[in-house]
């Protein structure tokens, strides 16, 4: 049989994601070239400053993305209670018909 994939809130998947994105992060590889040659401390300051740009976006971005599940979930709970009270004014509404077929009414 075929083994499942971990599930993606599991420890060993967000460690793996972890230690990729930190590969891809510019400012977090230790570039041997640019020690060589002695100009490490400008490929620094621009990998940091890129690196912290870049978290900045990160951040609004999930900032902006938790703003709108909030509106968004707001509005559906809105929604839902608005259907719960139609069904329950047609619950207790007088129903005409259902007292004439009881014979209750004439």
């Amino acid at each position: 049989m075929r083994e499942m994939p971990p599930p993606l809130g599991s420890p060993r998947f967000l460690l793996v994601l972890a230690s990729i994105l930190l590969r891809l992060s510019p400012g977090s590889s230790d570039d041997a070239s640019s020690s060589k040659n002695g100009t490490k401390s400008e490929t620094h300051d621009k990998s940091s400053g890129n690196t912290g740009s870049m978290v900045l976006v990160v951040l609004v971005v999930i900032v902006v993305v938790a703003l709108f599940s909030f509106v968004f979930y707001k509005l559906w709970q809105k929604k839902k209670r608005a259907e719960q009270y139609a069904r329950l004014l047609k619950l207790f509404e007088e129903d005409d018909e259902l007292e004439v077929e009881l014979g209750l009414r004439d």
